[in-house]
């Protein structure tokens, strides 16, 4: 039997993330995904006058592929997959797995020969850059259990912040947008953290349910030598599998000289994986009213209400402050009074405190109240 909220959620991603128009060709990329709503994906797609292709996706077999695949095998497969990635239009990404640590065990080396000969042509090189495109998640059991929520709560959960009335956030977020475009020094600071570095000159990017569900973010990117001070995250997070918590890294002069988590070994080795890695490419502010506590997905983790995120790695294109890397690892800092507080000041005026936007700056309309 089919779920009506399968179908209300293809539409916003059909209609409003990616803007299908008729005779566009929309790529489906389902990975663990029950049929129900894939097909959900096909009616609504074809309803906008749009043509669906699918690659339907296990992680458990990818995991297997991964162990075994060589160079040549890879570049194959990208070689294929790009030539169809290059006749799309859109892309929609979603995956679903009751195992959120599937390629824990892949070797790292292995990891990487898929991040550059596979993930880079096919997705960043082309995807990213030629297609309207949007990636989610699909709610599971193991997603139900890091938000130490029950399935059907999770679920319930789940559909309500991706449904969410997302051209609303996207006219809340202008006068955001606004004012980090005009800023130059920003300051955070929190228990932990005290960290200073410029955006100037780099756009700010408002984020409303068009590449990413859930959504409710802006992002821009440090100047890339400007970083300077400590942060201390105080989010969990999963970076190839493998599990961090109390994130603390050090800049001088953008750099991260010094990094230690519960994991620090494994975080050193991540930071080393190229010259780009111990500088940041991303700098966000999150604000989706629905999610207020974090649950080791940084597709929902990212866009906490009073939350920034801090990256190490590769910046965006549309914010692009130089930095090149293979990594890309979004790190979130609640700052809300519940995680201990915190605030964002830029050009020594506080724009947020303790997770709501300042009143009188005419930022209110981003508070979790009136989101909603």
């Amino acid at each position: 039997m089919s779920d009506p909220r399968h179908q209300k959620l293809a539409e916003v991603l059909v209609n409003f993330s990616t803007k299908i128009k008729p005779g566009e060709n929309l790529l489906i990329e389902a990975i663990d995904v029950p049929p129900t709503f894939v097909e959900a994906m096909i009616a609504a797609c074809t309803a906008a006058g749009g043509r669906p292709f699918l690659q339907l996706r296990d992680q458990q077999l990818w995991r297997a592929l991964l162990h075994e695949a060589s160079p040549e095998q890879l570049k194959l497969q990208a070689k294929v997959d790009a030539e169809l990635m290059s006749n799309m239009d859109a892309y929609v990404g979603v995956r679903g797995s009751n195992n959120v640590s599937e390629w824990s065990d892949v070797p790292k080396d292995r990891i990487q020969l898929y991040e550059e000969l596979y993930a880079k042509p096919v997705h960043f090189d082309l995807r990213v850059r030629n297609t309207k495109w949007c990636i989610l998640r699909w709610p599971t059991s193991a997603m139900a259990q890091l938000a130490q929520m029950s399935t059907r709560a999770f679920e319930d959960f789940y559909f309500k912040v991706c449904t969410l009335d997302y051209s609303r956030m996207a006219a809340a977020i202008e006068p955001l947008r606004e004012r980090m475009n005009a800023a130059d020094q920003v300051r955070l600071v929190a228990p932990g953290t005290d960290l200073r570095f410029s955006i100037k000159d780099i756009p700010a990017i408002p984020c409303a349910g068009e590449m990413n569900i859930p959504d409710g973010e802006i992002f821009t990117a440090p100047v890339r030598d400007s970083v300077q001070g400590t942060i201390q995250f105080n989010t969990p997070t999963i970076y190839q599998g493998v599990s961090h918590q109390d994130i603390r890294l050090a800049f001088e002069d953008g750099k991260v000289v010094a990094a230690e988590s519960n994991n620090t070994d494994h975080l050193n080795q991540v930071l080393d994986t190229d010259s780009g890695g111990r500088y940041v490419g991303e700098f966000a502010i999150g604000f989706n009213p629905h999610i207020h506590t974090p649950m080791r997905d940084i597709l929902f983790d990212e866009k906490i209400a009073g939350s920034i995120h801090f990256t190490p790695g590769q910046a965006y294109e549309e914010a692009d402050n130089g930095n090149r890397s293979k990594i890309h690892w979004d790190m979130v800092l609640l700052m809300d009074e519940a995680a201990g507080g915190g605030e964002v000041w830029f050009d020594d005026v506080l724009i947020r405190k303790d997770g709501r936007f300042v009143t009188g700056l005419g930022l209110d309309a981003l508070n979790p109240e009136n989101l909603i």
